[in-house]
């Protein structure tokens, strides 16, 4: 890596004074059980750049996660999964592209974490960075689906996004990711997510106030209020 090209984020240049000055949190999704998973090692490569930009980094590991509506929501792993979306301020999420599409792995992680938790949405306004590998040539279907999903989920994604294709030949027998443009686009990435981060997180609740919603809580207190009897 050019590491006098790597450059540290200059945080006064995107917060405002009373905004939050702590490492941004990061929760890190990937889309694969195979024991050599190559969105899993895109996901570790990712997780280092993010540190080094100094962010805290979480990955939930998806085995054993139950499919969506199969169980109960106090299963273990989707406690875990939806702790952690509810700890980050932002998320990155790196799957396969499989049949043209996302895996049922990648979905299922999204489907359990819902738009609403006891009144919280646990990723309306936060950050997202969307990333695929490929087996065979490049293709951006899973990028785009998965930006669909973040916008359905009421998230920032980011502009910047990583597809890298025949994704075997980029990884080294340490499991490492060789130097190459596309290792540099996953530094685009990362550093893209940061900025965004910290540019957006002490404002995300103003970014993300809307006219129809304060006008249906408006109409539910005036129901309340003005009801008859109890």
């Amino acid at each position: 890596m050019g590491a006098e090209q790597l450059h540290p984020i200059d945080i006064d240049t995107l917060i405002a004074t009373n905004d939050p000055r702590h490492p941004p949190k990061i929760l890190v999704l990937y889309g694969s059980l195979r024991e050599r998973s190559f969105s899993k090692l895109a996901a570790e490569e990712a997780s280092r750049i993010l540190r080094w930009y100094g962010c805290e980094v979480r990955t939930f590991d998806p085995s054993g996660l139950p499919l969506p509506d199969s169980t109960d929501a106090d299963h273990p792993k989707v406690q875990e999964l939806r702790e952690l979306a509810a700890w980050s301020e932002g998320m990155l999420w790196v799957s396969p592209e499989r049949h043209g599409s996302i895996t049922s792995i990648m979905k299922a992680q999204i489907d359990w974490i819902p738009l609403s938790l006891g009144g919280v949405r646990p990723t309306q306004g936060k950050t997202l960075a969307v990333m695929q590998v490929s087996g065979g040539s490049q293709s951006f279907n899973t990028v785009n689906q998965l930006r669909i999903l973040g916008r359905w989920m009421r998230m920032i994604t980011i502009p910047n996004q990583s597809s890298i294709p025949k994704a075997f030949l980029e990884f080294n027998d340490d499991n490492r990711m060789q130097q190459s443009p596309l290792y540099q686009r996953i530094v685009d990435v990362c550093e893209e997510l940061v900025k965004f981060t910290w540019l957006t997180r002490g404002r995300s609740t103003y970014l993300t106030d809307r006219y129809s919603e304060r006008v249906e809580s408006r109409d539910e207190l005036s129901k309340r209020v003005n009801q008859k009897s109890l």
